[in-house]
């Protein structure tokens, strides 16, 4: 009866993650976020895209050649930039962000940034992590592990 029981529990759980993401073709996103990958990543291409239902909320991921992921709102506006190690393209990042990091930390780039719900979080390549206001206010920075 165990094993039934963990078998169900294995196919439920994989049905549910299999349908919160659902891969879709590049065509199927929001131009807004067409847009932006063609803008900002015209350099690599898409690997995987998928619709995603993170924080149940509908939106998207794309997972490029180079290793970088992007996620994406419904609306195509983009949430999260992850360059992993590698520094990201910064044209799209607010300028009191970059004006910031320039000034504060001249010898690093940025790899990632995330909309929050609240706030704005950036990583830079020395492991720093900073935290802004939604307008680029600076809250604080912290070194990651």
């Amino acid at each position: 009866m165990k094993r039934k029981i963990t078998l169900v529990a294995l196919l439920l759980g994989f049905v549910l993650s299999a349908s919160a993401q659902k891969r879709i073709e590049i065509t199927e996103l929001p131009i807004a976020a067409q847009d932006f990958l063609q803008k900002y990543f015209s350099h690599t291409s898409v690997n995987i895209a998928k619709k995603d239902a993170e924080y149940g909320e509908k939106g998207y991921e794309v997972k490029l050649k180079d290793g970088t992921e992007v996620e994406f709102w419904k609306d195509g506006s983009y949430r999260e930039v992850d360059g992993g190690k590698k520094p990201i393209p910064t044209a799209f990042i607010p300028a009191t962000v970059k004006d910031y990091v320039a000034k504060n930390y001249p010898n690093e780039k940025i790899t990632h940034i995330d909309y929050g719900h609240k706030n704005l979080d950036v990583d830079l390549t020395n492991n720093i992590d900073l935290e802004f206001t939604k307008e680029g206010q600076i809250l604080k920075g912290k070194k990651l592990n």
